[in-house]
């Protein structure tokens, strides 16, 4: 090991009295540096960590401090721990982004990751509610995506997605967006989701939601409304998804 440069990152730990005005456990300074690499794309997606005890050595902590720092991360899905093998940077995958972001099941329990039609990648500036979502300028410009959503071949989603425009460009230019737009983000544009906090409602279906859900006009759809976020905390992407509820159910686990 060659301390600092072989780890990747700098000792820059402040171990503040407890009690002073400014403490912060040593553990979350240690995760907040540790995240902001990752943000900082020094290890990629999938990217195996340097060990408990390389990373400790580094910053002249405890091996135990990083581990606790490393414990806070798994459980935000930033990281993955496998027995035997290391620790590694979370991935975008299809798996990963169906089990922590994808809550529609079918009535029999099936959970299966939707098949996307994207109608539309248009650049535009931020309406309020997408301004305040994601902490913009009203007026700042923004790309929205429209897309159909359909599982077993049927449209059950209709969703508009909003991104800062500054964060995502050339975006608008490509021809074929895939199916997992966060794998996208992780891969070609350095931002890896890492959480989402949702606000749900019952509405009816207006004229176009109908049109592209092929569903009378009124029927009722659950309405979803997402942030996600980066690992660092920044409000990356808003968007709005009509979920036709026929056959299937929101599922939310309480851990």
């Amino acid at each position: 090991m060659k301390g600092a440069e072989h780890a990747g990152i700098t000792p820059q730990l402040i171990a503040d009295p407890e009690g002073s005005p400014g403490f912060r456990p040593l553990y979350k300074q240690v995760r907040d540096l540790l995240t902001r690499r990752l943000a900082d794309g020094f290890w990629a997606p999938g990217a195996m960590l340097p060990s408990e005890q390389e990373l400790a050595a580094t910053l002249s902590v405890s091996q135990g401090t990083v581990r606790k720092a490393l414990d806070a991360m798994a459980a935000e899905n930033l990281i993955v721990r496998r027995q035997g093998r290391g620790t590694f940077v979370a991935q975008q995958d299809d798996e990963r982004v169906l089990f922590h972001f994808f809550r529609m099941t079918g009535d029999d329990g099936s959970h299966v990751f939707p098949e996307s039609e994207v109608e539309s990648v248009r650049p535009g500036t931020a309406g309020t509610a997408e301004a305040e979502a994601l902490g913009l300028d009203p007026d700042t410009p923004v790309l929205r995506i429209l897309r159909t959503r359909s599982l077993g071949g049927r449209p059950v989603i209709a969703e508009c997605l909003t991104l800062p425009a500054r964060l995502f460009p050339g975006l608008e230019d490509r021809r074929d967006l895939p199916n997992n737009l966060y794998g996208l983000f992780a891969d070609q544009y350095g931002i890896s989701i890492a959480r989402a906090s949702e606000r749900l409602k019952a509405v009816g279906a207006d004229r176009d939601a109908a049109r592209r859900l092929e569903l009378s006009e009124g029927a009722p759809l659950l309405a979803i409304e997402r942030t996600a976020f980066s690992v660092m905390g920044d409000p990356v992407e808003w968007r709005l998804s009509l979920c036709a509820t026929e056959g299937f159910h929101y599922v939310s686990e309480m851990r």
